[in-house]
């Protein structure tokens, strides 16, 4: 089975977080690259080693990144 899935990648302190929303699984590297190549062996991992409920708990809903503004005073 293939899914389609969302990585989030942040700059933090020299380095980067990836992050997957619908699984709720991180990762992190010193480049995006490493980042996001971190981020796909730690999703593989929790396919390998979760069970068939959690899986279809956690891949049940959809993620939307968007932007908004916001007033600041």
């Amino acid at each position: 089975m293939k899914y389609t899935l969302t990585a989030i990648l942040t700059r933090e302190d020299g380095g980067f977080v990836a992050l997957c929303p619908e699984l709720d699984v991180a990762s992190q590297g010193t480049t995006v690259e490493e980042a996001k190549a971190n981020l796909q062996e730690a999703v593989e991992l929790f396919f390998e080693c979760a069970s068939e409920s959690e899986i279809k708990l956690r891949t049940a809903s959809e993620s939307f990144i968007s932007t908004m503004e916001v007033q600041v005073a």
